[in-house]
Protein backbone atom coordinates (compact mmCIF):
# COMPACT_ATOMS: atom_id res chain seq x y z
CA UNK A 1 0.00 0.00 0.00
CA UNK A 2 1.25 3.55 -0.59
CA UNK A 3 0.95 6.86 1.56
CA UNK A 4 1.41 10.30 0.49
CA UNK A 5 2.95 13.29 1.95
CA UNK A 6 4.09 16.72 1.60
CA UNK A 7 7.50 17.08 2.16
CA UNK A 8 9.01 20.59 2.56
CA UNK A 9 12.76 20.19 1.03
CA UNK A 10 13.73 23.84 1.85
CA UNK A 11 11.93 27.23 2.37
CA UNK A 12 9.57 27.98 -0.39
CA UNK A 13 10.15 24.67 -1.90
CA UNK A 14 7.68 21.82 -1.29
CA UNK A 15 6.36 18.32 -3.33
CA UNK A 16 3.71 15.97 -2.54
CA UNK A 17 5.17 12.56 -2.34
CA UNK A 18 4.20 9.12 -2.93
CA UNK A 19 5.74 6.64 -1.50
CA UNK A 20 4.99 3.02 1.20
CA UNK A 21 3.25 3.54 4.04
CA UNK A 22 5.75 3.85 7.02
CA UNK A 23 5.90 1.02 9.83
CA UNK A 24 6.39 1.74 13.27
CA UNK A 25 9.01 0.36 15.23
CA UNK A 26 9.12 -0.72 18.56
CA UNK A 27 7.04 1.10 21.21
CA UNK A 28 5.27 3.22 18.30
CA UNK A 29 2.04 3.18 16.54
CA UNK A 30 0.82 4.26 13.21
CA UNK A 31 -2.12 7.01 12.42
CA UNK A 32 -4.27 7.32 9.33
CA UNK A 33 -4.95 11.39 9.70
CA UNK A 34 -8.31 12.50 9.33
CA UNK A 35 -7.63 16.02 9.49
CA UNK A 36 -4.79 18.22 10.61
CA UNK A 37 -4.33 21.99 11.51
CA UNK A 38 -2.34 24.72 9.72
CA UNK A 39 -1.02 26.48 12.10
CA UNK A 40 1.46 29.95 12.19
CA UNK A 41 4.47 27.72 12.89
CA UNK A 42 3.68 25.49 9.76
CA UNK A 43 3.88 28.82 7.72
CA UNK A 44 6.95 29.96 9.36
CA UNK A 45 8.46 26.31 8.20
CA UNK A 46 7.37 27.18 4.72
CA UNK A 47 8.65 30.60 4.82
CA UNK A 48 12.28 29.56 6.52
CA UNK A 49 10.83 32.08 9.25
CA UNK A 50 11.29 29.29 11.82
CA UNK A 51 14.93 29.67 13.86
CA UNK A 52 17.18 26.65 12.71
CA UNK A 53 17.57 25.18 16.17
CA UNK A 54 13.39 23.95 15.85
CA UNK A 55 13.49 22.32 12.19
CA UNK A 56 14.91 20.10 10.05
CA UNK A 57 14.61 20.21 6.35
CA UNK A 58 13.29 18.32 4.38
CA UNK A 59 10.16 17.62 6.44
CA UNK A 60 6.35 17.09 6.67
CA UNK A 61 4.53 19.50 8.49
CA UNK A 62 1.62 18.82 10.57
CA UNK A 63 1.73 18.81 14.41
CA UNK A 64 -2.01 20.02 14.90
CA UNK A 65 -4.06 16.56 13.87
CA UNK A 66 -6.75 13.78 14.90
CA UNK A 67 -6.59 10.18 13.28
CA UNK A 68 -7.48 6.61 14.08
CA UNK A 69 -4.58 4.23 14.66
CA UNK A 70 -4.37 1.47 12.14
CA UNK A 71 -0.81 -0.23 12.89
CA UNK A 72 1.37 -0.82 16.19
CA UNK A 73 4.92 -1.71 16.66
CA UNK A 74 6.20 -4.37 18.85
CA UNK A 75 5.54 -3.87 22.66
CA UNK A 76 2.38 -1.93 21.66
CA UNK A 77 -1.20 -3.58 22.48
CA UNK A 78 -3.18 -4.37 19.17
CA UNK A 79 -6.49 -2.95 21.23
CA UNK A 80 -5.03 0.65 20.07
CA UNK A 81 -5.96 -0.42 16.89
CA UNK A 82 -8.88 1.41 15.46
CA UNK A 83 -8.90 4.04 17.95
CA UNK A 84 -9.29 7.39 17.45
CA UNK A 85 -6.98 9.46 19.10
CA UNK A 86 -4.50 12.47 19.04
CA UNK A 87 -0.90 12.99 20.15
CA UNK A 88 1.67 15.16 21.77
CA UNK A 89 4.17 16.42 18.89
CA UNK A 90 7.20 16.96 21.74
CA UNK A 91 9.10 14.13 22.18
CA UNK A 92 10.00 14.60 25.35
CA UNK A 93 12.48 11.97 27.39
CA UNK A 94 10.00 12.06 30.78
CA UNK A 95 12.55 11.74 32.45
CA UNK A 96 15.18 14.93 32.87
CA UNK A 97 14.00 17.39 35.66
CA UNK A 98 11.88 19.91 33.39
CA UNK A 99 9.78 16.61 32.24
CA UNK A 100 9.23 15.59 36.18
CA UNK A 101 7.91 19.36 36.64
CA UNK A 102 5.75 18.86 33.66
CA UNK A 103 7.55 21.24 31.00
CA UNK A 104 7.70 18.72 28.71
CA UNK A 105 8.28 21.77 26.18
CA UNK A 106 11.37 22.35 28.01
CA UNK A 107 12.84 18.43 28.14
CA UNK A 108 16.55 18.56 28.92
CA UNK A 109 17.48 15.96 26.40
CA UNK A 110 17.55 17.72 23.40
CA UNK A 111 14.59 19.58 21.01
CA UNK A 112 12.75 16.69 18.16
CA UNK A 113 9.12 17.40 17.83
CA UNK A 114 6.65 15.98 15.53
CA UNK A 115 6.07 18.53 12.36
CA UNK A 116 9.04 20.06 12.46
CA UNK A 117 12.50 18.12 12.68
CA UNK A 118 9.76 14.37 12.38
CA UNK A 119 7.90 13.51 10.22
CA UNK A 120 4.31 15.35 10.72
CA UNK A 121 0.51 14.60 9.78
CA UNK A 122 0.10 16.36 6.11
CA UNK A 123 0.36 12.98 5.24
CA UNK A 124 -2.20 10.17 5.23
CA UNK A 125 -0.12 8.54 7.94
CA UNK A 126 2.05 9.69 10.89
CA UNK A 127 4.18 7.45 13.18
CA UNK A 128 5.07 8.45 17.04
CA UNK A 129 5.27 6.53 20.00
CA UNK A 130 2.30 4.97 22.00
CA UNK A 131 3.35 6.58 24.73
CA UNK A 132 2.18 9.96 23.37
CA UNK A 133 -1.57 9.34 22.45
CA UNK A 134 -4.37 11.00 23.99
CA UNK A 135 -6.88 7.86 22.63
CA UNK A 136 -10.41 9.84 22.40
CA UNK A 137 -13.94 8.34 22.70
CA UNK A 138 -15.62 6.33 20.28
CA UNK A 139 -17.40 8.40 17.27
CA UNK A 140 -15.08 11.36 18.58
CA UNK A 141 -15.23 14.35 15.73
CA UNK A 142 -12.00 13.85 14.55
CA UNK A 143 -11.99 17.38 12.77
CA UNK A 144 -12.76 18.80 15.82
CA UNK A 145 -10.37 16.97 17.96
CA UNK A 146 -7.67 18.10 15.73
CA UNK A 147 -7.97 21.68 17.66
CA UNK A 148 -6.98 20.19 20.72
CA UNK A 149 -3.38 20.36 20.25
CA UNK A 150 -3.87 24.56 20.09
CA UNK A 151 -6.43 24.37 23.12
CA UNK A 152 -4.01 22.70 25.41
CA UNK A 153 -1.84 25.34 24.34
CA UNK A 154 -3.74 27.78 25.64
CA UNK A 155 -5.16 25.49 28.62
CA UNK A 156 -1.32 25.73 29.88
CA UNK A 157 -1.15 29.34 29.80
CA UNK A 158 -5.01 29.70 31.08
CA UNK A 159 -3.65 27.56 33.87
CA UNK A 160 -0.64 29.22 34.75
CA UNK A 161 -2.36 32.49 34.84
CA UNK A 162 -4.67 30.72 37.56
CA UNK A 163 -7.84 33.12 36.24
CA UNK A 164 -10.14 33.89 39.72
CA UNK A 165 -14.10 34.67 39.26
CA UNK A 166 -14.92 38.65 39.47
CA UNK A 167 -10.88 39.13 37.92
CA UNK A 168 -10.72 41.97 34.57
CA UNK A 169 -9.41 39.79 31.99
CA UNK A 170 -7.92 40.56 28.55
CA UNK A 171 -7.03 38.52 26.32
CA UNK A 172 -4.23 39.91 23.13
CA UNK A 173 -5.37 38.45 19.63
CA UNK A 174 -8.45 37.03 18.53
CA UNK A 175 -6.90 34.43 16.30
CA UNK A 176 -7.36 30.49 17.03
CA UNK A 177 -5.74 30.24 20.15
CA UNK A 178 -7.24 33.57 21.44
CA UNK A 179 -10.76 32.45 20.77
CA UNK A 180 -10.20 29.47 22.53
CA UNK A 181 -8.72 31.31 25.67
CA UNK A 182 -11.67 33.90 25.36
CA UNK A 183 -13.88 30.16 25.52
CA UNK A 184 -11.46 28.74 28.45
CA UNK A 185 -11.35 32.35 30.35
CA UNK A 186 -15.05 32.53 30.38
CA UNK A 187 -15.78 29.62 32.48
CA UNK A 188 -13.66 31.28 35.39
CA UNK A 189 -16.49 34.22 35.68
CA UNK A 190 -14.79 36.92 35.16
CA UNK A 191 -16.54 40.32 35.38
CA UNK A 192 -14.72 41.78 32.21
CA UNK A 193 -13.15 39.80 29.36
CA UNK A 194 -11.88 41.73 27.26
CA UNK A 195 -10.24 41.09 23.40
CA UNK A 196 -7.56 43.23 21.90
CA UNK A 197 -7.15 42.81 18.25
CA UNK A 198 -6.84 45.09 15.14
CA UNK A 199 -9.69 43.65 13.28
CA UNK A 200 -12.81 44.67 13.85
CA UNK A 201 -14.69 41.33 12.82
CA UNK A 202 -12.57 39.61 14.70
CA UNK A 203 -13.63 41.35 17.89
CA UNK A 204 -16.72 40.65 16.98
CA UNK A 205 -16.50 36.90 16.75
CA UNK A 206 -14.94 37.17 19.83
CA UNK A 207 -18.09 38.29 21.73
CA UNK A 208 -19.79 35.36 20.00
CA UNK A 209 -17.28 33.13 22.01
CA UNK A 210 -18.24 34.77 25.28
CA UNK A 211 -15.72 37.69 25.58
CA UNK A 212 -17.78 41.06 26.86
CA UNK A 213 -15.58 43.45 24.78
CA UNK A 214 -13.50 43.81 22.60
CA UNK A 215 -11.40 46.86 21.18
CA UNK A 216 -8.13 47.65 18.98
CA UNK A 217 -4.57 48.48 20.20
CA UNK A 218 -5.09 52.42 19.77
CA UNK A 219 -8.11 52.21 21.91
CA UNK A 220 -6.27 49.33 24.39
CA UNK A 221 -4.31 52.77 25.11
CA UNK A 222 -6.52 53.86 27.41
CA UNK A 223 -6.67 50.64 29.26
CA UNK A 224 -3.49 50.27 30.78
CA UNK A 225 -2.80 49.39 34.08
CA UNK A 226 -6.89 47.89 34.06
CA UNK A 227 -6.65 44.21 34.08
CA UNK A 228 -5.71 41.46 36.71
CA UNK A 229 -4.92 39.16 34.19
CA UNK A 230 -3.61 39.05 30.25
CA UNK A 231 -3.00 36.44 28.04
CA UNK A 232 -1.23 37.11 25.22
CA UNK A 233 -1.70 35.11 22.01
CA UNK A 234 -0.09 36.95 18.98
CA UNK A 235 3.01 36.00 19.81
CA UNK A 236 4.39 39.25 18.21
CA UNK A 237 7.35 41.73 20.32
CA UNK A 238 4.87 44.20 19.65
CA UNK A 239 1.89 42.72 21.71
CA UNK A 240 3.79 41.07 24.56
CA UNK A 241 4.85 44.70 25.00
CA UNK A 242 1.84 46.08 25.08
CA UNK A 243 0.45 43.14 26.95
CA UNK A 244 2.76 44.23 30.22
CA UNK A 245 1.27 47.15 30.03
CA UNK A 246 -2.29 46.13 29.96
CA UNK A 247 -1.80 44.40 33.77
CA UNK A 248 -2.01 45.75 36.59
CA UNK A 249 0.48 46.65 38.71
CA UNK A 250 1.39 43.50 40.98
Amino acid sequence: MSTRSVVVDRPGVHRLVTGPEPVPGPGEVRVRVAAAGICMSDREVYDGRRDAAYVRYPVTPGHEWAGTVDAVGEGVGRELIGRPTVAEGFRACGACDRCREGETSLCQSGYEETGFTLPGAFADHVVVPARLLHPLAEGADLRAAALLEPAAVVAAAVRAGRPEPGERIAVVGAGTLGLLAVQLLAASSPVELTVIDPRARRGERAREFGASGAGTPEEAEELHGRFDLVVETAGAPATAASSCLLARRG
